[in-house]
């Protein structure tokens, strides 16, 4: 099985061109986890996350913490927001690398892959290199497990 068999095709994906903010409004208007940034071609050049965004309201302070599970309130920072500044940059400034498969790469590849890159979704490509679909975890999974009902 494939990771073409498992994909989601109408993928929701963001111009390299876009600025922080319209990622912001298509995070919240199309309610997706991850947006590939494509370039002109339609071709993957990066990924923005959620975590990724969310990350831009976080107070600095929480990198230096190891466990912040004694933390019960983050007081006034819970109503900063990123500034004017922050949200029109690019968002190549928040974009991560693309780690991309083809449409007939293997399940276990794939997984595999996603684990490797700490990814809870991995781009699709086609044979020309254009984004053609998104694979979770969860779909690469639920496939590979779903293999495991034919075995007598």
């Amino acid at each position: 099985m494939n990771i073409s068999d498992c994909m989601k095709r109408n993928v929701v994906s963001i111009s390299v061109k876009a600025t922080v903010r319209e990622a912001a409004a298509i995070f919240v208007r199309k309610h997706v986890g991850v947006l590939p940034v494509v370039d002109k071609s339609d071709k993957p050049v990066g990924v923005v996350g959620l975590r990724d965004l969310l990350s831009l309201e976080l107070p600095v302070f929480v990198n230096f913490i190891a466990d912040v599970d004694y933390v019960h309130d983050f007081g006034a920072v819970e109503d900063t927001h990123p500034s004017a500044k922050t949200l029109n940059q690019s968002v190549k400034a928040v974009m991560k690398d693309a780690v991309v498969v083809d449409e007939d790469c293997g399940l276990l590849r794939a997984y595999a892959l996603m684990l490797q890159h700490n990814l809870h979704d991995i781009t699709v490509v086609d044979k020309n290199g254009k984004l053609s679909g998104i694979a979770s975890r969860v779909d690469v999974g639920i496939s590979i497990l779903n293999a495991w009902a034919k075995i007598k």
